[in-house]
């Protein structure tokens, strides 16, 4: 079963596990040791991870290392940019907004400070 990868990246856990990896590949027991809670807990986040394409466990002599896969994180990153691009643009009205609200209140104190 394909997981949903946005459902998989709405668990704060599971992002962090994410930005853990992003750094280097890790063994089980080392992202476990990063997090207060169970070794089982962590392996069932690894397992929704990896059956979304997000993660993919590899085995290294006796080891299985969980392995960022970047190209799924890409095709994410794809999706949402087109909305980072609207919020940008609706902040920076926003910004331009409150600096004109804030020229003005500065105008209107600087008339009552000469009179």
């Amino acid at each position: 079963m394909r997981r949903d990868v946005f459902q998989a990246i709405a668990d704060p856990v599971r992002r962090e596990i994410i930005e853990i990896l992003s750094e280097e590949p890790l063994n089980l027991n080392a992202i476990a040791e990063q997090f207060d809670i169970s070794r089982p807990a962590i392996s069932r986040h690894i397992k929704i991870l990896n059956e979304c394409g997000l993660v993919a466990i590899e085995q290294q002599g006796r080891e299985r290392f969980c392995i960022i896969k970047p190209d799924t994180l890409a095709e994410i990153a794809n999706w949402i940019d087109p909305f980072r691009e609207l919020w940008e643009q609706r902040l920076d009205s926003f910004e331009m907004y409150l600096e004109q609200l804030q020229s003005k209140q500065n105008k209107e104190e600087n008339g009552k400070d000469s009179s």
